[in-house]
């Protein structure tokens, strides 16, 4: 049981640091989405700053995958995790609602995600490996 229990919690961090990983790099810094660059561009900002904000969060989203790859033991790094894809989640609510009546859209991507990093919350804080 033991061992099932690691393997699920290792499938979860994969999962999850992958995810931020491809989020990163396909929608944001190999060619911007066109969704993120009209959620983003949104707020206001010009062209320019939203194709620099848009990159910026692209590097981030990468930087945070590695990290969460990394430490997913770390409490503050599972807390980051889901209070961050919860704010994103937040996010395409507000500036964009269409989104959320889409396939394969933020609710079926970052609630089980979320879900995902509350599961390595509990085992984190419960039973240290």
């Amino acid at each position: 049981m033991e061992g099932r229990r690691l393997q699920i919690v290792q499938l979860a961090r994969y999962v999850i640091g992958l995810t931020w990983i491809y989020h990163g790099i396909f929608p944001k810094l190999l060619q911007i989405a066109p969704l993120e660059q009209a959620m983003t561009g949104s707020l206001g900002f010009s062209d320019d700053i939203t194709f620099y904000l848009v990159k910026i969060a692209g590097v981030a989203e990468v930087i945070f995958g590695l990290v969460f790859i990394c430490y997913y033991r770390q409490k503050t790094v599972l807390l980051l995790n889901i209070i961050g894809l919860t704010g994103l989640l937040l996010f395409a609510a507000i500036m964009a609602p269409f989104v959320l009546l889409e396939a394969f859209n933020p609710i079926t991507t970052n609630v089980p995600l979320i879900v995902l990093g509350y599961y390595l919350l509990k085992e984190s804080t419960c039973c240290k490996d």
